[in-house]
């Protein structure tokens, strides 16, 4: 039952009647939850099970692509998939243009077997690919189709739009606070909640998120227009990361009877790819010293649950085992609770070359070699063929 779908073919969005809200648009509340964000390629239907697993609160799938959707790209459609296990979603959509924003919500309007309770806009993406046609971060700079493509898919959706952006498109000259000021004054019922990742674009994920300056963006909304909840984004990593980096800044009072508009969300994204049962140390507020007997028991689930999504012939395990190789290249980050000299472990600090766990399994679960990636593969998968070659696509560490 969890095999993808058909995709809807290619809809003549020219003669379609715009759909109009049937129901009242009923808002998100992300406070105190704990947010899975878009994450590409990792960020999976089987992925997104292991962490409801763990406590997720809200789930969102992979950054679309609107042009390819609206192409009737299967593939592409399939991001869109929900799983029943997932009971607060959102779909990520990239476009660089308004009319594809918005020809893009009258199909998901009428389209009966997608069901998404709001719709994320990637104003984020910091990829040439992406930025090159004018959408991800690059739509931060482009506010009259920003502002178009709101109006546009607010008009037929039934569901909130919530608005991921960076800080800007360089780091010394950032321009989120001007930007939600300016969304704030256009007026636009139906935006949900900002999503700010404390990175400019061309930072991408290097050195720390700046949490003074989301805090600030918080503070910064005017008092003359509906407030609109923002939630902050970058190196959450523990609960002590929660409440040092969310928790504290949430309580900061704002001068002259503003209002601070951070709201206390877990928005996770590395995070919960190195450290999948984040979401339960954040809520029982502990750090949970995790075996490698229970690591690789989540190891098996993700398995199960990917044979479930993409069959489980040939193809099916190949697929399977690809996204759980592209997974395993986070994972082996993690630097167990029990053998830290300082807890927690910080998100850029990576184990030693050649450290030794308390198990052959936990050892081997901290191997950065990608052939022991492929052999953790191997205990949930079995045997690869003799020509098998793969190389994770965030980094060229490669097996061949």
């Amino acid at each position: 039952e969890h095999k993808n779908q058909a995709a809807p073919p290619p809809v003549d969005t020219a003669t379609m009647t715009p759909a109009l809200p049937a129901k009242e648009r009923k808002l998100i509340d992300f406070r105190d939850k704990v947010y899975i964000a878009p994450l590409t390629t990792v960020g999976n239907l089987p992925f997104r099970r292991i962490m409801k697993q763990y406590g997720a609160d809200i789930t969102c799938g992979e950054m679309a692509l609107a042009e390819q959707l609206l192409k009737g790209q299967a593939s592409e459609w399939a991001l869109l998939k929900r799983h029943p296990s997932e009971d607060c979603f959102g779909v990520q959509i990239a476009a660089g243009h308004a009319d594809q924003f918005t020809r893009l919500a009258e199909v998901l309007a009428n389209e009966e077997s997608i069901e998404v309770d709001f719709l994320d806009m990637n104003l984020g993406c910091p990829l040439d690919l992406i930025c090159n046609k004018g959408a991800g971060a690059c739509l931060m700079l482009r506010e009259k189709k920003l502002r178009a493509s709101l109006e546009g898919m607010l008009k037929v959706l039934n569901c909130p739009v919530t608005i991921k952006m960076r800080t800007g498109w360089n780091e010394k000259e950032p321009i989120a606070h001007h930007l939600q000021r300016n969304i704030q004054k256009w007026n636009i019922d139906g935006v949900g909640a900002f999503m700010l990742h404390g990175r400019s674009r061309l930072q991408r994920y290097s050195r720390s998120a700046n949490w003074d300056y989301i805090t600030e963006v918080g503070c910064s909304q005017s008092s003359e227009f509906n407030n609109i909840p923002l939630i902050g984004n970058g190196d959450i990593f523990s609960y002590a990361d929660y409440e040092e980096k969310i928790l504290r800044n949430v309580e900061k009072s704002v001068e002259d009877g503003g209002v601070n508009n951070l709201i206390p969300c877990a928005m996770l994204g590395r995070g919960a790819l190195i450290k999948p049962w984040l979401p339960t140390e954040i809520k029982e507020r502990r750090n949970w010293d995790i075996s490698a007997t229970e690591r690789l028991d989540m190891l098996k689930d993700f398995t199960r649950f990917g044979l479930e999504q993409w069959g489980s012939d040939q193809q099916g395990v190949n697929r399977t085992r690809r996204f759980l190789l592209e997974w395993l290249s986070f994972l082996h980050r993690y630097v167990p609770v029990g053998m830290l000299e300082v807890v927690p472990q910080q998100m850029n600090q990576r184990p030693p070359n050649n450290l030794c766990g308390r198990s052959d399994l936990e050892t081997i679960m901290m191997s950065k070699n990608c052939a022991d990636w492929i052999k953790l593969s191997e205990m949930v998968l079995g045997k690869v063929s003799d020509d098998f070659q793969f190389e994770p696509k965030h980094k060229a560490n490669s097996y061949k």
